[in-house]
């Protein structure tokens, strides 16, 4: 599983953190550890904490915020996606279908309003 950063994406200027080449295994362990340690614990989730990442050109960390503002950085290697608990565990539901089966489609992981989008994809495409 790679974690790395793309900017503008589009003629909009949007970027995205991008979460990309998994398994159907490992997007097991990763639902695992999101749940565990942002929806039960209530945690912050640093990915280079988890061993089966690896990171590419960025950091991402998982924060638990009063409201859903999506991923921001301040010097463009550590990103910081903060969301509320319930934009969390709307998540789930979208990550689920990854640990079922492979599957060659993608997932945008929140929608708001923000410059830099959060995308699951097994094969890194959108």
């Amino acid at each position: 599983m790679n974690l790395d950063y793309i900017d503008k994406i589009n003629g909009y200027g949007d970027n995205v953190v991008r979460l990309y080449h998994f398994d159907f295994t490992q997007a097991i362990q990763f639902l695992d550890i999101f749940k565990e340690t942002i929806i039960k614990n209530k945690k912050s989730l640093d990915f280079s904490k988890i061993n089966f990442i690896q990171s590419r050109n960025c950091n991402l960390t998982l924060q638990i915020s009063d409201e859903d503002l999506g991923i921001t950085t301040e010097d463009n290697l550590n990103y910081f996606c903060d969301m509320t608990i319930e934009g969390y565990e709307k998540m789930v539901p979208l990550l689920e279908p990854f640990c079922k089966k492979e599957s060659k489609g993608y997932q945008y992981l929140y929608d708001v309003d923000s410059l830099t989008d959060f995308l699951f994809s097994p094969d890194g495409t959108w």
